[in-house]
């Protein structure tokens, strides 16, 4: 069980984020004239290889494989939601690791409250704030726990 919570938010945070990364890249690139598969390909290829390192080989045809997520083109730019949103839910789980007295009282107010507030106000009584480095730092903290413990095992 560790090991595939592991794998979906390694899955989560670094292959979304890698995606976010091509996205940016491939618009950056646009800026410059007409892109051909090749040359998405090529910033395919390069993304691929820097976020999951040396680990891997590709055969030619994966330099492709970004046609095939349908996002890039008909909801591009959303997939840093899917971070967020892991980085979010580790952050509060370090919170309320740190201070689980009134946790469960803060988090239902939180989940009360809909989309009624912005996630700063919803944060704030967990002394959480996303525009600091040390919000994300707490989130990728525990994955980098569960990493540990699976190590150990």
């Amino acid at each position: 069980m560790l090991a595939g919570k592991v794998e979906d938010m390694l899955n989560t945070v670094v292959r979304q984020i890698a995606f976010y990364d091509f996205e940016q890249r491939v618009h950056m690139a646009r800026r410059e004239g007409e892109l051909t598969p090749d040359a998405i390909g090529a910033i395919w290829m390069a993304v691929q290889k820097e976020s999951l390192g040396p680990a891997f080989s590709y055969d030619d045809e994966y330099k492709y494989y970004w046609s095939y997520i349908g996002h890039f083109i008909h909801s591009p730019f959303y997939v840093y939601a899917y971070a967020f949103g892991d980085c979010l839910v580790n952050s509060l789980y370090a919170a309320y690791q740190t201070a689980p007295e009134g946790f469960q009282e803060k988090y239902l107010d939180m989940l009360k409250a809909g989309g009624v507030k912005r996630h700063k106000e919803l944060l704030a009584p967990f002394g959480l704030d996303a525009s600091d480095p040390a919000f994300w730092d707490k989130g990728l903290g525990v994955i980098s726990g569960f990493v540990d413990e699976l190590e150990t095992l």
